[in-house]
C-alpha cells in the first residue's frame, strides 16, 4: 500500500527527462509509492500510455487509479484491432524477405517485429526478436546494435543477466571509438552492479560516463541519474584515497555534478568532513530518491553505509573523543549513536572501546613494541628452520647419501666419488645443490 513520502517532487519535471518505456514505468513506479503524487503520475501515465498500443499497461493504470471512470472501451478495442493488423503485415513482409534471402532485409524485418512488440509492452517476444537478428548481422555496427537493443530489453525486463552477457559482447567487438556507445554500456554495467548490491563496481562504471552523454541514453537513465547513481555508490563503497583519484578529481564527472546540485554539495561536503551538512542533504533528498526506480531497493543500505564511512572518518584523528559532541554532529541521539558505534566496533571497523558510563569514546591501539618483538622471534626461528635444513643437505651430500630416479645413469662408484671430494678438499660443489632451500626439509 501506497504513503505519502513527504516528497516534492515535480513529476512533470521530472519524467521530461525520459523517454520510451522507462518514462512510463518511471510514473507507474511513483503512483505505486507515493499517494500524494499518485494522482499527478497517473494523469501523466494516462496521457503517455495512450501513444502506445501497450493495452495490458492501460488495464494496470485503471486498476490503480480510484478515480477513473473505467477503461476506455473505444480506443483498447481500436488499438487491439490496429495492433492484430500491424502484426500480420510485419509477419508477412519478413516471410518475403526470408524468401529473397537477403540479409539486410531479413535483420530489419526482425528489427521493426521487435519494436512493435516493445510499443506493445510484450518484451519476452521482443527480446527473440532481437536475438534473431544476430544470424543476419554482416557489420560490427549490426553486432553492436543488436547487444544495444537486447540490453535495452533486457533492463526493461529486470533481467540482469542478459544485461551483463551483452554488455560483455558489445564490448569486445570492434566498433570504433564511439564515445556515446561506451558512455551507454558503462551505465548498463553500472545498473547490473547496482542491482546486484556490487556498490564499488556500480560507482566506477558510472564515473567512467562521458560528460557529453546529454540525452543518448534517457530509454534507460538520465544524465542526472548517472550522477546520483555514481556519487551515492562512491561515497558508500569507496576510501577516501579513491574518492579523491575517482570523484573528487574527476572533471569530466564533475561536469555531471553540475546537473544535480545537491548532490554536488553533499559529495563536497563529505570529503570536507562537514558530516552534519551532508547527512542533512542526504535526509532532505530521502524521499525523492525512494521514488528512483533503480535505487529505491538500496538507498537503505547505501544510506546505512555513507553514514558508517562518516563515523569511521570523523573518528579516525582521535585518541578519545565525547560522544556527546559526536551526537550533535551526526544530528543522533547518544544512545543511538552508541548503538551504531558498538556494531562498527563488533564488525572490526572501528579499533575502540566504548566507555558507556562517561560517554567517551576510546581509540585502541596496537602495541607497536609487542609487535616489534613478535615479529624478531618468527624471523630468528624461520632462519633457525632454513640453517638447519641448509646442514642436513650439507651432511647427506657429504656422506653420499642421494636417491636418483628410476631413469638416472649410473656414475662412478661411491669410492671414486669419495676420492674426487677428498681431492676438492672435501667440498661439495655448487651444482650439488640443485634444490631450493625451501625443499631441504
Amino acid at each position: 500500500m501506497a504513503t505519502s513520502s513527504g516528497s516534492t517532487l515535480d513529476v512533470e519535471a521530472y519524467i521530461s527527462h525520459y523517454s520510451g518505456y522507462t518514462r512510463l514505468k518511471r510514473l507507474q513506479f511513483i503512483a505505486q509509492q507515493d499517494a500524494g503524487l499518485r494522482s499527478e503520475a497517473l494523469r501523466l501515465a494516462f496521457e503517455e500510455v495512450k501513444k502506445t498500443a501497450n493495452v495490458a499497461m492501460y488495464n494496470e493504470l485503471v486498476a490503480m487509479d480510484p478515480n477513473a471512470p473505467g477503461v476506455d472501451e473505444a480506443w483498447a478495442k481500436e488499438t487491439k484491432k490496429s495492433s492484430t493488423q500491424t502484426l500480420e503485415k510485419l509477419e508477412t513482409e519478413l516471410t518475403s524477405h526470408k524468401t529473397s534471402l537477403i540479409k539486410e532485409a531479413i535483420r530489419m524485418g526482425h528489427n521493426d517485429l521487435a519494436e512493435f512488440h516493445c510499443d506493445r509492452g510484450d518484451f519476452t517476444t521482443a527480446l527473440k526478436c532481437f536475438v534473431r537478428t544476430r544470424d543476419y548481422c554482416t557489420t560490427t555496427k549490426h553486432t553492436v546494435s543488436m547487444c544495444l537493443n537486447v540490453i535495452k530489453i533486457s533492463i526493461h525486463m529486470g533481467n540482469f543477466t542478459h544485461v551483463s552477457n551483452y554488455v560483455t559482447k558489445a564490448e569486445s567487438t570492434p566498433s570504433g571509438s564511439d564515445a556515446l556507445l561506451t558512455s551507454q554500456l558503462k551505465i548498463a554495467a553500472g545498473l547490473t552492479h547496482l542491482s546486484g548490491k556490487k556498490y564499488k563496481l556500480a560507482a566506477r562504471k558510472f564515473l567512467e560516463v562521458n560528460a557529453d552523454l546529454g540525452s543518448g541514453f534517457n530509454e534507460v537513465a538520465s544524465s542526472q541519474d548517472v550522477a546520483l547513481y555514481g556519487s551515492l555508490c562512491a561515497l558508500a563503497a569507496f576510501d577516501r584515497q579513491e574518492l579523491k583519484a575517482k570523484l573528487i578529481d574527476n572533471s569530466a564527472f564533475r561536469t555531471l555534478l553540475e546537473l544535480f546540485p545537491e548532490v554536488r554539495e553533499l559529495v563536497s561536503d563529505f570529503y570536507g568532513s562537514k558530516y552534519a551538512s551532508c547527512l542533512s542533504y542526504l535526509d532532505k533528498l530521502k524521499p525523492d530518491l525512494l521514488l528512483d526506480i533503480h535505487l529505491h531497493w538500496h538507498l537503505s543500505q547505501l544510506y546505512e553505509d555513507i553514514r558508517s564511512k562518516a563515523m569511521i572518518q570523523y573518528f579516525s584523528p582521535f585518541v578519545t573523543i565525547d560522544m556527546t559532541r559526536m551526537a550533535a554532529a551526526f544530528n543522533t541521539e547518544v544512545m543511538q549513536l552508541e548503538k551504531e558505534l558498538a556494531k562498527l566496533i563488533m564488525a572490526g571497523l572501528i579499533p575502540a572501546r566504548i566507555d558507556s558510563q562517561n560517554k567517551v569514546l576510546h581509540a585502541r591501539h596496537a602495541d607497536k613494541r609487542h609487535a616489534t618483538f613478535t615479529k624478531a622471534v618468527a624471523m630468528g626461528e624461520e632462519y633457525m628452520r632454513e640453517t638447519q635444513a641448509l646442514l642436513l643437505r650439507l651432511n647427506l651430500l657429504r656422506a653420499d647419501f642421494t636417491v636418483k630416479g628410476a631413469g638416472e645413469t649410473h656414475g662412478p662408484s661411491k669410492s671414486v666419488r669419495q676420492e674426487r671430494r677428498v681431492d676438492a678438499g672435501d667440498r661439495p660443489a655448487a651444482s650439488a645443490f640443485p634444490l631450493p632451500l625451501a625443499e631441504m626439509e
